[in-house]
Formats: C-alpha cells, sequence, structure tokens
C-alpha cells in the first residue's frame, strides 16, 4: 500500500508551540530544544507534517470549517440548521465557531507559529553545521511553502489596504524573535509581498513532482509553490492591477516548466484512484486514503459532510453542504437542446438522478432535514463500490467520514482562468477564450464563438470550480465587487446583495414528484445588504483582547 504525507500526518509528534510565547519540551527523539532541535531527519520530517496538519485536522479548516464563508455567495446551502447564518447574511461578528477556529489554525494552533519556528530552526542548524541535509532541505521548502499558504489564508481574508494582518518572519529578527503578538503589516499589499517571497524560496528548496517517490508524494512541490504564487498575486492585483502580468508569468511558467496542463476526463480529478492523484492538472492539495480495508488513516471529511444526512441508511454522511438552484441554473446554461451537460452532471446530484451507491443503482432524493433538492456529486465516486470499507475508498467512522479523494486546493485550470481573468484586464479578449475553450472542451461544452467576456469568465470559474471551496467563489464575487469591471461587478454583487434559491419538491420521497422553486427559508433574515466593509472578516474578539491593543480591526469594523 503506497503511503502518502496526508496519510503519515495521523502519526504526529507533539512537538508544538505555546499559544504565544514558548515551546513545549516534547519530541520523539531526544529533547527538541531551539538549540538542538532538530536532531534527526526523522524529527525533521515530524515537525513539518505537524504544520500541514493544521490544514485538515479532523473538522476544521478544509475539512469543514472554512466553508461555512462560502455561504455568503449562492452557490452554496446547508441541509440542516448550523447556528451560522450570520456568515451567510453578511451579518457576522467574527467570534462565529468557524471563523475563529479557522484563525487560531492559522496563527496559532498549526500554521505560521509553526512554520516560522521550523525555518528558523532549520537555518539556525545551516549556519552552525554549514549545510542540511537533503531531507533538512526539502522540510525548508516545505517549510516555506506552508507558511506562505497559511499567511496567504489570513491575508486576504482579514487584511486591506488600509491595513494588512498580523506577520514576521522569525529568522529575520536579530537576536531571534521573542514570540510576542507580531505587529500587523502596514497594508495588505506587504503581506502579499512577504507570502510571495516565502514561495519563491519554497519553488527554489523544493523537489518537482516527478522527483517524489510514491512514499512522498502529496507533499508540496515546486509547481505547488508557482500555483500558490499565481493566486496570490490575482489577491493583491485588487489594489495593484500591474500584478496580472505576474499572474500569467506564473501560469506560463506551470505550463512550460512544469508540465502543468488539463487532464483529459473531468471526472479523473475526482476519482478515488491513487494513479489519478497526481496527473498533469494536479498543482496543490490534501491527498486521502480513506481506508484501505477499514484501516485508514487520512484525508478531508468534507466529502462526507456533503453526504445526504445518515446516507439513506448506509453511512453516517452529514447532510451539510449543499448545492442551491442558482448554481444548479448557472451550469444549466450549457444544456443544449435540454439535455443536462457533463459538467453538470459531474458537480451536482438533483432529484431522479441516477448513481451508484455502496454497489446499487439508486436515484437521488432526500427524506431528511431542509430540503434543497440538490447534492454535489463531485465527491461520490468513492461510494460506488458494493463494500466501500473493504475497497479502502471510505473510512469505517462515520464521526469522521473521510473517502479517498485528492481533494484540490489550487489546480490548474483554477489557474488558467486566473491567466484568463489577467488577459481579460489587459484588454485580451481573445487569449482569455483560449484558456476557457480548453477548459470547457474539455467537458465537452460549446467553446466561446468569439473574444471572451468577463461574463464568459464569471460562468466559468463559477461552474468549473463548484464545490471546490479552496478556490473560494466567495471571495471571487467580494473581490470582484470592490475591483472588477462593471460587467463582472454587476454578477457578483446580484450574489452578495439576495439569498440563494433551492427546489421544494411535493413528495420528498418520490424523485419524480413535481417541484417548486423557492427561496432557502433559513437565510431569509437578515436581508443582506453588500458594503465593502463585508471585504473582510473582523478579528475574533479574544485575539483582539489578548493581543492588548497590537490587533486592530480595519477601519471598517471599529
Amino acid at each position: 500500500m503506497k503511503k502518502y504525507i496526508s496519510i503519515t500526518i495521523a502519526v504526529l509528534c507533539a512537538l508544538a508551540l505555546a499559544s504565544c510565547n514558548k515551546l513545549l519540551d516534547y519530541g520523539r527523539e531526544g529533547v527538541p530544544t531551539q538549540d538542538n532541535y532538530p536532531l534527526t531527519d526523522a524529527q525533521a520530517n515530524d515537525a513539518i507534517e505537524n504544520c500541514y496538519y493544521g490544514l485538515f485536522e479532523r473538522d476544521g479548516m478544509f475539512s469543514r470549517e472554512i466553508y461555512w464563508e462560502q455561504a455568503c455567495a449562492n452557490d452554496m446551502v446547508w441541509g440542516k440548521p448550523r447556528g451560522f447564518n450570520s456568515l451567510a447574511t453578511l451579518s457576522y461578528t467574527g467570534d462565529e465557531g468557524p471563523l475563529r477556529d479557522s484563525y487560531n489554525r492559522i496563527y496559532n494552533r498549526y500554521g505560521i507559529s509553526k512554520t516560522n519556528w521550523v525555518i528558523q530552526t532549520l537555518l539556525n542548524k545551516q549556519e552552525k553545521a554549514g549545510s542540511l541535509t537533503p531531507v533538512e532541505t526539502r522540510v525548508l521548502g516545505e517549510a516555506y511553502f506552508l507558511r506562505g499558504q497559511y499567511h496567504l489564508l489570513a491575508a486576504y481574508r482579514y487584511g486591506t489596504k488600509e491595513l494588512g494582518v498580523p506577520f514576521v518572519a522569525y529568522e529575520t529578527v536579530e537576536g531571534g524573535y521573542n514570540y510576542e503578538i507580531p505587529e500587523q503589516q502596514p497594508t495588505v499589499m506587504d503581506n502579499y509581498r512577504f507570502i510571495v517571497s516565502d514561495f519563491e524560496k519554497a519553488e527554489e528548496l523544493l523537489p518537482r513532482l516527478e522527483e517524489y517517490g510514491a512514499a512522498d508524494r502529496g507533499r508540496a512541490h515546486k509547481a505547488s509553490a508557482v500555483a500558490m504564487m499565481a493566486r496570490t498575486y490575482a489577491y493583491w492585483a485588487m489594489w495593484d492591477t500591474s500584478k496580472w502580468d505576474n499572474v500569467i508569468t506564473c501560469v506560463n511558467k506551470l505550463e512550460q516548466s512544469y508540465g502543468r496542463g488539463l487532464v483529459d476526463n473531468f471526472k479523473d480529478l475526482f476519482a478515488p484512484d491513487f494513479e489519478k492523484f497526481w496527473g498533469k492538472e494536479y498543482c496543490w492539495g490534501i491527498p486521502g486514503d480513506g481506508g484501505p480495508n477499514g484501516q485508514g488513516h487520512g484525508g478531508v471529511e468534507i466529502t462526507g459532510v456533503m453526504l445526504e444526512d445518515k446516507g439513506w441508511g448506509k453511512f453516517n454522511g452529514w447532510g451539510q453542504i449543499h448545492p442551491s438552484y442558482d448554481l444548479y441554473e448557472e451550469m444549466a446554461k450549457d444544456n443544449v437542446n435540454g439535455v443536462k451537460n457533463e459538467r453538470l452532471a459531474a458537480t451536482i446530484l438533483e432529484y431522479n438522478d441516477e448513481f451508484i451507491y455502496f454497489g446499487e443503482p439508486m436515484r437521488y432524493y432526500s427524506p431528511v432535514n431542509i430540503e434543497v433538492g440538490f447534492q454535489c456529486n463531485k465527491y461520490m465516486q468513492a461510494f460506488e463500490p458494493a463494500n466501500p470499507i473493504a475497497a479502502g475508498t471510505l473510512l469505517d467512522n462515520g464521526d469522521w467520514p473521510v473517502t479517498r479523494v485528492m481533494w484540490p486546493i489550487i489546480r490548474f485550470a483554477d489557474c488558467m482562468l486566473l491567466r484568463a481573468e489577467a488577459n481579460l484586464v489587459k484588454g485580451n479578449g481573445a487569449a482569455a477564450a483560449v484558456d476557457i475553450n480548453k477548459i470547457r472542451v474539455r467537458s465537452h461544452l460549446q467553446p466561446l464563438a468569439g473574444a471572451a467576456t468577463w461574463t464568459d469568465l464569471y460562468h466559468e470559474r463559477r461552474c468549473e470550480l463548484a464545490f471546490e471551496f479552496a478556490a473560494d467563489h466567495a471571495f471571487d464575487c467580494k473581490r470582484w465587487a470592490v475591483s472588477g469591471a462593471p460587467e463582472i461587478k454587476a454578477l457578483a454583487l446580484n450574489e452578495l446583495n439576495t439569498h440563494p434559491r433551492v427546489r421544494h419538491y411535493e413528495d420528498r420521497m418520490n424523485p419524480e414528484s413535481p417541484c417548486t422553486v423557492g427561496p432557502y427559508e433559513d437565510y431569509l433574515t437578515p436581508v443582506k445588504v453588500w458594503s465593502e466593509k463585508y471585504l473582510t472578516f473582523p478579528y475574533p474578539s479574544d485575539e483582539i483582547t489578548r493581543a492588548n491593543g497590537k490587533l486592530q480591526n480595519p477601519p471598517s469594523w471599529r
């Protein structure tokens, strides 16, 4: 059985940073301190694997928590009341459990603080010893990459051109950092500058994907760093349009230097087949083994979170995140003569759609909780075997519903659409159409007849990347509402100022019963009113208190 980084992370060292100022003196081999850690390659691996773990630990971060934010756009509703309606209705305070929990993971529990420490200790060792081992060099590259990843999550969700987010690179502080709460950067553009620098260092130090053996696939690699650089520049371009040139440069490099491209079959991107995890479209994601013979260890649980509640009596799906009618309607624009298009069919189940579940064909319906009429279909292939647990595609633990899947954080189609957006900004709709059409033709959709428009770009990002929440459709809408061209700004504002719709069936137990389209009741109050204040989240109030004046919300939140 192959071993992947996301699997091995389940067995972690207990090395950790205290929430504010010191290390816990505990480790697997020897007693790690700032002076002697890491002693071995194994300890270096332990340290960096702990940093990866924060991205998907149980229901945290990319496993579930960060996705509730998506409900402020009109693609997502939840299938049972969750108590997070303030995230959906633009009335949040920053103290919502998912916001507070994700912030803690980004800064304290796993993210910036720990990657900062790994970088600092490895550079100290390099200075004293004169060199690092190949494993330590790779771990240093991973630490730069993960610091950039966590930092980016903080920057675009909390930073503005008026005020950035807290950050200090420990290794740059003369005499060593004292682990105090770092100062906020003057603007989020300063944060983006640090983030790009980390990704550049990561690209320099990391292996290429093809240089990893089977046991190390899943670690960050050179193309991961360049892909995340492209996303960082796209977000930076909100405030400095010259950065769109850097987006084009990064995506060209992915294509020309690192061999990234589109896989032939859209559904292969989400298949429970290890060999398909590492196709040419893969840039960076979280690979999960699901559970070989019921003994699997890892992955994200979001695939089980999106499964019908109670899984029609066969598995403990959580039924929490579902497509809206608005998303279905947008994707259905690509239908021809009433025939459902390939991408829509692979992405969304609607009533009466046939699919394979635990080895048997069934037609989708939803008997429990809030009826929304749809379920995400992108990640359902792991449930197809007659016994998914024995087949190793599903973990035998309904409290951690993990499936075998490569969960995408950024794939090349996303990067192509960022390049298309950059070309639209530069007035080159013909070049934008080239990227968009390659993506459309892959799913047997009608290509654009001429130059791409902003409406085409909006449609393609929304439909191609649906339910790949790391692409963050909600933030796409927010950034377009602030700095987008008039055409795409209007589309974004429509989502941000309205509530999503769902389908209601006359007989929920009968997939062929009549249905009506109506509002999703759980989001109806308060009325959504977008303003640029909601571009970011306010910080959790306990973090403001703990910082004792060193952490301030953006001016619009004060």
